[in-house]
């Protein structure tokens, strides 16, 4: 997939031009969209993230990734466009609607550019613009094709709370379809004002179960509160029933028998304990080495469980990093370093056995992955904060980690598109 000679010559020539106005680009297109489709605020894009302009950066971001590598010869950037169309295919999002947006998005690009926006200049980045719709329309469509289509009731079967600010709760939907091990689901929701708002949380637990369950942490501080998170802790009890999508996202267990490093942090967790419990289910035997940071013990949601699953598994090694032990007896009680744990877990036939790994004493600090000892020919899956992943990720490129097998996953808009 390649832009036309023209195109290209076009594009090179105007992509620092586009680049240094993309953001006030980005802007010009969701003020103009909205004012015209306010439905589309209140009941498809996420209002917390375009209050605090996330969105804006995130769109900015793609589109300069994208035409940057047509360009210069670095190919398609498959990876961000996999992340883009799965989130597009759990929003429900139709190919109607890349029309709509390319009109707003060239009416705020001849605003902004104003006589810099020659025919000339908007063709080329218009047939910029529909090659990228393209693929990710095409790859929406397989996406809707393989799952199933529309909304699902599901009902909440349970509800636990797993931190202060964290609450989990076990999903029945009518049938449970597969799921691979990482992926994440929509949640639709009424909130008072009358809109409906989705966000997206990720399946922490194993597939091959008769539930789904998620995890949600209430976001608040830094901005806007969380609409959705909010109103979830608030208001949601055993017996109520949600509208979800079927499950969707590209960071999920890489399969073979290969060496695994999962690092998370926060609730980044969730993914790892859904990788982390197929794997004790399956009874791998692959060496994994597990890696998580948190702001506490009390803070760190699902922490019993990781300890867990990572204990069922004879191959793996627990490594925990909280900038704050509160004074929590817990960090001073964990195993001598080199100690193996035992827990009891599931085998084949459905007795209980025993199974046993590494857990290193708890560090206090941030997470440096520098200092753990990294098995050769790793694939990496990170999930967190922006910074902790850009961080790991750095750190595993010194250590000669190749930057294409270490994979992500960002809660909310991409904000390090066109970075990895």
């Amino acid at each position: 997939m390649v832009l036309s000679p023209e195109a290209t010559a076009t594009v090179r020539a105007t992509l620092p031009v586009i680049g240094a106005a993309i953001d006030d680009i980005a802007a010009r297109f969701y003020d103009t969209m909205f004012a015209d489709n306010p439905e589309l605020l209140r009941n498809l894009f996420n209002r917390g993230n375009q209050a605090n302009g996330e969105q804006r950066a995130a769109l900015a971001g793609s589109i300069a990734a994208y035409a940057s590598s047509l360009v210069n010869g670095a190919g398609v950037p498959h990876a961000m466009l996999a992340r883009i169309a799965n989130k597009h295919a759990s929003l429900g999002v139709t190919s109607d609607q890349y029309t709509v947006v390319q009109r707003y998005l060239f009416g705020a690009i001849a605003h902004v550019l104003g006589d810099a926006a020659t025919p000339d200049v908007v063709r080329a980045w218009d047939e910029v613009y529909w090659l990228m719709a393209g693929t990710l329309i095409a790859m929406e469509a397989v996406m809707y094709s393989e799952s199933e289509q529309g909304w699902l009731p599901a009902t909440v079967v349970d509800r636990r709370q797993e931190a202060p600010d964290t609450v989990s709760f076990t999903l029945r939907p009518p049938s449970p379809g597969a799921f691979r091990p990482g992926q994440y689901i929509s949640v639709a929701v009424p909130l008072a004002d009358g809109a409906r708002q989705i966000r997206q949380y990720s399946l922490s637990s194993a597939p091959g179960r008769d539930h789904w369950r998620i995890t949600v942490k209430r976001v608040s501080g830094g901005g806007p509160d969380g609409e959705v998170s909010s109103m979830l802790h608030a208001s949601v009890r055993p017996g109520d029933v949600l509208s979800v999508s079927a499950p969707f996202g590209d960071l999920v267990l890489p399969p073979g028998d290969g060496p695994l490093l999962l690092a998370s942090a926060g609730i980044g967790v969730t993914p790892i304990l859904s990788m982390l419990g197929h794997l004790a289910a399956t009874g791998s035997t692959r060496r994994v080495v597990v890696v998580h940071a948190d702001r506490a013990p009390a803070h760190h949601a699902h922490r019993e469980e990781l300890h867990d699953l990572v204990a069922a598994l004879p191959g793996a090694t627990l490594h925990r990093w909280y900038e704050d032990t509160d004074g929590c007896s817990c960090a001073c009680a964990e195993p001598a370093l080199g100690e193996r744990v035992e827990a009891a877990v599931p085998a084949a036939g459905g007795s209980t056995g025993r199974a046993s790994a590494q857990v290193v004493p708890v560090r206090v600090g941030r997470a440096d992955l520098s200092e753990i000892e990294l098995p050769e020919g790793l694939t990496a899956c990170l999930c967190g904060p922006v910074p902790f992943m850009r961080e790991a990720r750095a750190q595993l490129i010194a250590r000669g980690v190749p930057a294409s097998d270490i994979h992500y996953e960002v809660f909310g808009p991409d904000l390090w598109l066109g970075r990895d």
